[in-house]
């Protein structure tokens, strides 16, 4: 399978996992920005990137890819992502149909590379396991940005409330 179908299939179980709990979805047009998609979660616009893991054989673990690609018909560019260029990344794991969420100010942490252990053996999970299926952290953000914007004036307060 191709690597652009491979993101093609994770971001239609995105959108199809964001669906399911009632967000809305927006897709930006083109490819140019550095996210996939914009989640609706309780009116609070998320910017969210997807990425599709895979196999190694070798670790026996899945590997997500932590650099933006960028790419024209005779060069592909590997750059950085910064802490502004998206709100939470979503990797993808299609053989297993799990999900991490994880917040960019963590992603941007990692070298070229994250490791998604799904097995039990290793006596200790790696700092990627608390984003597995996280999907609640989403609406705790909004909870908290909804909080933090909420007026002050009894008379505005009334008219948002």
């Amino acid at each position: 399978m191709l690597t652009k179908q491979k993101g093609d299939i994770a971001e239609q179980a995105v959108i199809l996992q964001a669906l399911k709990f009632g967000w809305g979805v927006c897709k930006p047009v083109g490819d140019r920005l550095p996210y996939d998609l914009v989640f609706d979660v309780a009116g609070q616009l998320i910017r969210i990137q997807i990425k599709s893991a895979w196999f190694d054989e070798k670790r026996g673990n899945f590997v997500v890819d932590t650099r933006r690609t960028k790419t024209n018909r005779r060069v592909m560019v590997r750059g950085v992502y910064q802490l502004t260029d998206f709100d939470f990344a979503v990797a993808y794991i299609d053989s297993l149909h799990v999900f991490y969420v994880i917040p960019v100010q963590e992603f941007i942490t990692y070298g070229s590379e994250i490791h998604l252990v799904e097995s039990d053996k290793r006596q200790r999970k790696p700092r990627s396991a608390v984003y597995r299926e996280a999907w609640p952290i989403l609406s705790q953000t909004t909870e908290r940005v909804l909080v933090q914007n909420k007026p002050t004036d009894p008379e505005i307060a009334g008219l948002v409330s």
